[in-house]
């Protein structure tokens, strides 16, 4: 993947935050664009920005979450266009709650939004873009795919299934020699709103645990976020770590090994208050 120019690609979640950057950087690069989301509003300002960059844009309401649904829409994308390219897995949520007091109905929707979203989208999309000769799948997993941290067990069960079920595939496609490259997104403290979204356990007030996020980890823009990304997709880097916090923290983990809980308990603590009491 030497560029973008002529590519079509589709992005997840471009409602907002990294997904609505995603499309707008990737449309400024010469590729044609669809763009879902839940959110109609958000997407339709998506919509927008592209048209005004003369990009060539289809939007459409998708939860990421029905399967059948999912199908058809990449259907619909590549008869729309042609042909497809890249797909980039970006919808996502985010729930905080400690498991002993977590509904099963809060994990599982954390799951099938962020986990099960990543291989919908991907089993709907691979035989597309292994027809274009030139495919390539991005999933975003995130820096909670790298290490754990209490009260974010069901996101941290999501972003490492992502994490397992990306690097598996990229060694699927290279062994069976697909055209297909793969790469796995872990991005760190990002200025986007799946924090402000999140939902919490009873008890949490999940306004003020976003303000928290705000102000004390959220340190790289989307437009950034985007960028960085699309170098690696350029690279064919089989992941992207994006902002210093998710790089540093990365080779902390790795260093220490299990040990990092020990490491991290003190910070997480503040950060991330538990919801047991």
């Amino acid at each position: 993947m030497q560029g973008f120019a002529g590519k079509v690609a589709v992005v997840t979640g471009a409602g907002s935050g990294i997904g609505q950057a995603l499309a707008v950087e990737l449309a400024r690069s010469g590729a044609s664009i669809a763009i879902s989301d839940v959110d109609t509003d958000g997407l339709s300002v998506t919509e927008q920005r592209l048209k005004e960059i003369g990009a060539n844009v289809k939007a459409d309401r998708l939860d990421v979450t029905e399967r059948e649904a999912f199908l058809l829409y990449a259907d619909e994308v590549r008869n729309h266009f042609g042909k497809v390219n890249q797909i980039y897995n970006n919808a996502g949520i985010a729930f905080t709650g400690d498991v002993e007091v977590s509904q099963f109905k809060d994990i599982e929707r954390v799951m099938d939004v962020d986990f099960w979203g990543v291989v919908n989208g991907t089993k709907a999309f691979l035989p597309h873009l292994i027809e274009s000769g030139d495919g390539h799948v991005i999933n975003v997993s995130s820096v909670f795919g790298l290490f754990s941290v209490p009260g974010q067990a069901a996101y941290n069960a999501a972003k490492f299934a992502v994490r397992g079920f990306t690097e598996a595939l990229r060694q699927e496609m290279a062994v069976g020699g697909k055209p297909v490259k793969v790469t796995t997104v872990h991005p760190g403290g990002i200025r986007t709103a799946i924090a402000r979204n999140a939902s919490a356990v009873e008890g949490l007030d999940a306004e003020e645990l976003a303000k928290v996020f705000d102000k004390r980890l959220a340190k790289t823009s989307p437009e950034e976020a985007a960028r960085v990304i699309m170098d690696g997709v350029r690279r064919n880097k089989a992941r992207v770590l994006i902002g210093n916090d998710a790089r540093i923290l990365d080779v902390l983990v790795r260093i220490t090994g299990p040990h990092y809980a020990r490491l991290f308990s003190g910070v997480t603590s503040k950060l991330m208050p538990s919801s047991t009491h």
